[in-house]
């Protein structure tokens, strides 16, 4: 069973910042834009940022402007830097994988996910 594993999670106040981090399996970040999704309880998971192997990145209106996802090739990370949080931040964050050839064919859908890291912001 293929694992993304994610860590870096936590309480912050509003304003401030967390980065987080998500650990693929080789075979499986080699050929997969990754991302990262959340879900607040009651709501709908959305799409919080995704970036192809080719460095591009595409994030969601709400956190465009203060989170920034990188990838490291050579590592098979990819992170998250969160910045100027605020309470509506607040969710779990899944990390997730979709084949490359998905995403390219305009499927949004992820085929492997993380186990969820909790993000709590406070007012």
């Amino acid at each position: 069973q293929v694992q993304l594993v994610e860590s870096g999670g936590g309480l912050v106040q509003a304003g401030g910042s967390l980065r987080l981090a998500c650990a693929a399996p080789r075979n499986i970040f080699s050929i997969s834009v990754m991302g990262w999704y959340r879900q607040a309880p009651g709501q709908q998971r959305e799409s919080v940022a995704m970036i192809t192997s080719g460095l591009s990145t595409n994030y969601g209106d709400s956190v465009r402007g203060r989170f920034t996802i990188s990838r490291d090739n050579a590592k098979n990370t990819v992170h998250l830097q969160m910045n100027s949080l605020k309470p509506e931040d607040t969710a779990v964050y899944y990390c997730a994988a979709i084949w490359n050839e998905k995403y390219f064919s305009g499927s949004l859908s992820p085929d492997y996910w993380g186990q969820g890291t909790q993000v709590t912001v406070s007012s």
